[in-house]
C-alpha cells in the first residue's frame, strides 16, 4: 500500500471511530504535542447525494451535519480531519492523529495502539450487524406454496 491510501485508511478509520473510543486508545500514549488551530473545529452541512441503481440521474437525498479541523504541529506538519456530526474535540483530535502519523518515528506507535485497535473495533461492529441482517433474512425462492 502507497503512503496515499495509508493516509486514505487511518484517516477513514478516525472519521468513522467513536470519540470515547478513540480517547480510550489515545489517552494512555499521554502524548501532547504543540500544535496551531489553523481551522478551528467548526460546524456546518454537506449535501449527501445518490443515484438510483447507482448509474442513474443524482438526486439530492438530504443534508448531513459535519465538521472538520485543520491544525499544524510545532514541526509544520499539516493534520486535517471531516467527522460527521456536531463534535468539535472529535474534529480536533482526529487532526492531530493525523498530522502525528505523518512524523516519522510516531505512525508506527499509533498505529499499534489507535488504528489497529480502532480499525478492530469497527471491522466486527459490521460484522455483527451482518449477522444481525443475516438472521432475519428470507429467501423466497425456498418457500413452499400452500398447495
Amino acid at each position: 500500500m502507497d503512503a496515499l491510501q495509508n493516509r486514505q485508511r487511518w484517516m477513514s478509520v478516525l472519521a468513522h471511530s467513536q470519540p470515547s473510543e478513540l480517547l480510550e486508545h489515545w489517552q494512555p500514549l499521554n502524548l501532547s504535542p504543540t500544535f496551531q488551530r489553523l481551522r478551528p473545529a467548526e460546524t456546518g452541512l454537506t449535501q449527501l447525494q445518490g443515484r438510483m441503481g447507482g448509474t442513474g440521474k443524482r438526486f439530492v437525498m438530504g443534508d448531513m451535519t459535519v465538521t472538520r479541523a485543520v491544525i499544524q504541529l510545532a514541526s509544520g506538519v499539516y493534520g486535517y480531519s471531516y467527522v460527521s456530526g456536531r463534535d468539535k474535540d472529535h474534529a480536533e483530535l482526529c487532526a492531530v492523529i493525523d498530522a502525528l502519523l505523518q512524523v516519522s518515528g510516531m505512525e508506527e506507535l499509533i498505529h499499534k495502539r489507535v488504528i489497529a485497535p480502532l480499525a478492530a473495533s469497527q471491522q466486527a461492529r459490521r460484522e455483527q450487524r451482518a449477522r444481525e441482517i443475516a438472521s432475519s433474512r428470507v429467501d423466497f425462492f425456498t418457500l413452499v406454496r400452500g398447495e
